[in-house]
């Protein structure tokens, strides 16, 4: 049976302005880089997160061509959930997907070209059963295709009618200033920004910050849980089961030393005292000040993404709260 959304879907949902445009964003988006790969959780699984994100209020989903695993298999998956349930509220719901890191064999299937970003977009347009998508993202700036090239492709994407915005992620403060002066020539502002972010990865305040103030652009911030480990899964030490135990490329057993544990305890009294768990409050600080537009999760369960959505009650700091979060950091 097709979902019939909740009537309440945006009582509770804060909604952000992104940079200077006319778009807004929730503070939480749903972002299926983990979950929504074949076998990583069953159909019935992706599908309830899905609509339940929808009720929350979470109007966003963040994707890109190579999640899964295998890659693709993240888009052909949320197409599937959203022919059978959220086609009808298509112009609710803002959908993204990006382009940058390999994708298939041969000379043109990663990094900036024109030849791969707009072949890439075709391809996630098929799999996700859609005509287009919100945002189309440059994932990654490449060091040897002229930066010309990979925002003229983006700028295309839009005249073509398959993207209404376009963005980029993992560029350096200098390249996203040139990003923006190359799309703001040829008519397609620099909408937004998607860099990793949390409190324990701050690179963003050194500079980035400043120049998407500047140039007008928003962002969405990924892994502000710093894969994990700013929740409450790693307190009393790292489990077996944990992807820090696993040999994860983004989180190592060998870096969790009892000192940095001690710091993610102290860091969960503060959100104890705030009404929080550790994860909600970390969402909340990453949201902190509004120069963030949304934070971007994960969600392997209805209740993980209930008890996420839920930092949005209490996004704001005293100056003590922040003080004593600094000199823990």
């Amino acid at each position: 049976m097709t979902h019939v959304a909740a009537d309440t879907r945006y009582d509770d949902m804060p909604f952000r302005r992104v940079g200077r445009s006319g778009l807004k964003l929730p503070a939480v988006s749903l972002g299926l880089w983990h979950n929504f790969g074949d076998g990583d959780r069953t159909t019935d699984v992706q599908r309830a997160v899905l609509r339940r994100a929808f009720d929350l209020g979470v109007t966003h989903f963040d994707l890109a061509n190579n999640y899964g695993p295998p890659p693709g298999s993240a888009e052909a998956n949320f197409g599937r959930h959203f022919a059978r349930d959220l086609r009808p509220y298509r112009d609710e719901l803002v959908i993204s997907t990006k382009a940058g890191y390999d994708m298939w064999p041969g000379p043109y299937g990663e990094w900036g070209s024109r030849k791969y970003l707009l072949s890439s977009l075709d391809q996630s347009l098929g799999r996700m059963g859609l005509d287009y998508v919100d945002v189309f993202y440059s994932h990654r700036p490449d060091p040897e295709t002229p930066i010309e090239e990979t925002m003229g492709a983006l700028d295309s994407a839009v005249r073509q009618g398959k993207a209404l915005y376009v963005g980029i992620s993992n560029y350096s403060p200098e390249q996203t200033a040139e990003a923006a002066r190359v799309l703001r020539e040829l008519g397609t502002p620099l909408l937004i920004h998607q860099p990793s972010y949390s409190m324990v990865n701050r690179w963003i305040e050194d500079g980035l910050q400043d120049v998407l103030d500047e140039v007008g652009a928003g962002s969405i911030v990924f892994s502000p849980l710093a894969q994990g480990l700013l929740t409450d899964r790693y307190l009393n030490g790292v489990p077996e089961d944990s992807r820090a135990a696993s040999a994860s490329p983004f989180l190592s057993s060998d870096g969790l030393t009892e000192e940095k544990l001690a710091t993610v305890r102290a860091l969960n009294d503060i959100a104890k005292r705030r009404g929080q768990t550790l994860a909600q409050m970390a969402i909340a600080w990453v949201l902190r000040g509004g120069r963030v537009t949304s934070a971007l999760v994960g969600a392997s369960s209805v209740a993980q993404l209930e008890d996420t959505v839920a930092a949005t009650r209490n996004l704001d700091f005293d100056a003590d709260e922040l003080a004593e979060i600094d000199r823990l950091l």
